[in-house]
């Protein structure tokens, strides 16, 4: 039996995070049921120039990390920060040192930059949506009408 390569999917290009910044993702993954389900992540450049990602879920309650005000990151942009509950989590390890789930930790995802690329590893994807591309076929079109009211 062969071993499987890992899956790597690029999200998006690592000059789009800028040092010491977070971006959000909303993707889906395959479940363990082989159906579709949300797979929300937040991946941060370190200061240094790193990068590091997380599944975009406090331990606490589930919620997002920047629900509410839309940050990730505390006042002096030293810890992750939900935005729920004030869970104050490290950028490098996730663990959360301070608030409501102090001790546990953000659940990591393995990236890797390749060829200018921060990549997802070892996840698998929905990789369509489905949506057909209104750009395939240039000579198919909507038709569109308009009523007056």
């Amino acid at each position: 039996m062969t071993p499987r390569e890992p899956e790597v999917f690029v999200i998006c290009s690592a000059r789009s995070i800028a040092p010491g910044e977070a971006r959000a993702f909303s993707l889906s993954r395959i479940g363990d049921n082989g159906e579709a389900r949300p797979f929300p992540i937040v991946i941060i450049q370190t200061a240094a120039g790193g990068f590091v990602g997380y599944v975009n879920s406090c331990p606490h309650e589930g919620k997002w990390l920047n629900i509410g005000s839309g940050q990730f990151f505390n006042e002096d942009r030293s810890l992750l920060a939900c935005g729920r509950h004030g869970a104050s989590f490290e950028i490098e390890s996730g663990a959360c040192v301070d608030g409501p789930c102090k001790g546990a930790s953000l659940e990591p995802i393995a990236l890797a930059v390749v060829d200018g690329d921060v990549c997802l590893c070892g996840v698998t994807l929905v990789e369509d949506d489905g949506i057909p591309d209104p750009f395939e076929d240039p000579d198919e079109t909507m038709e569109i009408m308009i009523h007056p009211d």
